[in-house]
């Protein structure tokens, strides 16, 4: 896998390619079909898998006030985006230049001289140049004149809440988590939900009662909404079931909201150190409770469902990877 970025990318000129393009926030199950699609055409015809985003979101640099809170941050990206079986990640500076070409431009000075494609792979809702001006169907009409085909993938469609299903977009994943609700996202996803930062140092009250945490920081992702959850901690290499807890600490009248992550059977100083956070399932909201004896009697029933949700969770993964 080859990842191409900034300055590079203008010398990029690959001799062909079956080339997907869009912004990829999540890397969700949509995501993910249409790169598969992609890698069938390239596989039929013997030509590099290779995706076309941007670095940072192009709504914060058109000054759009509908700039989202992002899912996956720009490394992370990267990573997802590789597991999916992109041969070549091109990771494009979203200038007001290149984010001004207008649909024919963006086509004739982007992606025949640069990726040559035999194919051009995208969702319904694919949108492209100057104001996301280009549609689909303007992309067939000037992919019949400039020499490479269009291939629209139908968008994948999963029942997380209601009873009709919904289309699974980066929009829908974030209303799911700002709602807590992060086992409907991780259907989304197809996979859990993941906070990547460092730990940072915290008010240190759970040590004070018996259940360390590790403060953990993300700036610029979506944290999910307020409330206690069982996760998963990967750190230096090694898994740890933990329960988590994003809000203010209201007993304690806290007014800084903060995600601290209590790693069960884990003894150590961790400041400073990266760390990703899984989010597998919601266990209860936020409450106050009129003593600490009856926070830590809460706090131990938490981490004691959270240590079995893990123990069912690592049985029921084990056991899938014997299936047929």
């Amino acid at each position: 896998m080859r990842v191409v970025r900034g300055h590079d990318f203008e010398h990029l000129q690959l001799a062909a390619s079956v080339l997907t393009i869009g912004n990829f926030d999540g890397v969700h199950r949509g995501h993910r079909q249409i790169i598969a699609q992609a890698g069938l055409l390239a596989a039929d015809r013997d030509v590099p898998v290779a995706v076309l985003t941007f670095e940072p979101h192009p709504l914060g640099v058109v000054g759009s006030r509908r700039r989202p809170l992002r899912l996956t941050l720009g490394e992370e990206k990267i990573t997802q985006l590789a597991h999916t079986g992109a041969d070549i990640i091109v990771v494009a500076d979203s200038t007001p230049a290149l984010l001004g070409l207008t649909a024919e431009a963006f086509i004739d000075e982007i992606v025949v001289p640069r990726f040559h494609p035999t194919h051009v792979v995208e969702g319904a809702s694919f949108g492209f140049g100057r104001g996301r001006t280009g549609t689909t169907e303007l992309l067939r009409q000037l992919g019949r004149a400039s020499g490479f085909e269009t291939f629209v993938v139908e968008p994948v469609r999963l029942q997380v809440e209601g009873d009709e299903a919904a289309l699974v977009s980066s929009s829908l994943i974030r209303r799911l988590l700002q709602d807590g609700r992060v086992h409907r996202a991780e259907l989304c996803l197809g996979r859990p939900y993941t906070l990547v930062g460092t730990v940072g140092v915290g008010a240190a009250r759970g040590a004070g009662l018996g259940f360390p945490t590790a403060n953990v920081e993300s700036p610029g992702q979506l944290i999910p909404g307020e409330g206690v959850y069982a996760g998963e901690v990967h750190l230096s290499g090694t898994s740890y079931a933990a329960a988590v807890s994003i809000g203010t600490a209201p007993t304690f009248d806290g007014s800084v909201s903060r995600v601290e992550a209590h790693l069960l059977d884990f003894d150590g100083n961790i400041y400073d150190r990266p760390i990703r956070l899984d989010f597998h399932r919601p266990l209860r909201a936020q409450k106050t409770f009129a003593s600490k004896n009856e926070l830590v009697e809460q706090i131990t029933e938490d981490v004691a469902r959270v240590r079995h949700l893990y123990h069912e969770r690592t049985v029921v993964l084990g056991q899938s990877e014997v299936l047929p």
